[in-house]
């Protein structure tokens, strides 16, 4: 029983490969710009404007997954979930196959404000099982529950004490890395955004809109600006 706490750590999902770093002087510092004056697209522009971007970007997707990866299923399912209640949001998971799914809600798809947007975030959003994170992170939850309930069952603790501290450990362990996971899938979802045809810097400027999650301790997400400085680094790695 004490390990149905790291079982429930296991059925997270990745929000959020390594592209090669260039051997060249890193791009300057840049700040968050200013929010981008523009409006979200009409509801039937901006369905349309997504079954655009998936028709174009999962196939990229999926080739650079083929690229980057050895025995991983690549044949993404993208799909849309349409409760009215579903806060905006994006992201990454696995069926019981194995099959990488990416869902964007209603409420973010009607949120954007160009398709450049959008087919960042599903970039984003591929990355992530490019990258390995679901299985990562349960690894991670894992080390963090069987390391901290182990400390607690040498205390002398109870059986409620020693699953408190497992389910303690494991959500420390799922997020050690949750920042740089981020940023990966930042990295590489730049690249897949811009081979299928979108300006990732145009993209990025979601970042001007969302809340800023800041730098907190074991906070999922860095910084909007560290994430932007991310896609205008690789962008100059990728045109230089």
């Amino acid at each position: 029983m004490r390990w149905m706490v790291v079982l429930a750590i296991l059925g997270l999902a990745a929000c959020d490969v390594s592209v090669p770093q260039s051997g060249g002087q890193s791009a300057p510092q840049v700040a968050l710009p200013a929010p981008s004056a523009g409006s979200p697209m009409a509801a039937t522009q901006a369905d349309a404007a997504f079954a655009r971007v998936a028709r174009t970007v999962e196939p990229v997707a999926e080739q650079e997954c083929a690229r980057l990866t050895r025995g991983v299923n690549c044949d993404y399912l993208i799909q849309v979930d349409t409760r009215p209640d579903a806060p905006s949001n994006a992201f990454q998971s696995l069926d019981p196959s194995g099959r990488p799914v990416i869902t964007f809600t209603a409420s973010l798809i009607r949120e954007a404000h160009n398709i450049d947007e959008l087919a960042f975030v599903m970039g984003h959003e591929a990355a992530h099982h490019i990258a390995g994170h679901i299985p990562r992170q349960q690894r991670n939850a894992i080390a963090g529950a069987v390391i901290l309930g182990g400390l607690a069952a040498l205390t002398g603790l109870d059986t409620s004490g020693v699953e408190s501290a497992q389910r303690i450990g494991a959500t420390v362990g799922s997020r050690t890395y949750s920042k740089e996971y981020e940023l990966e899938a930042d990295r590489l979802g730049t690249v897949i955004a811009l081979r299928a045809g979108y300006d990732p810097l145009i993209g990025a400027r979601f970042f001007t809109r969302i809340p800023d999650p800041g730098n907190r301790f074991l906070g999922s997400h860095p910084p909007n600006a560290a994430r932007y400085q991310t896609v205008v680094n690789t962008m100059a790695e990728l045109r230089g």
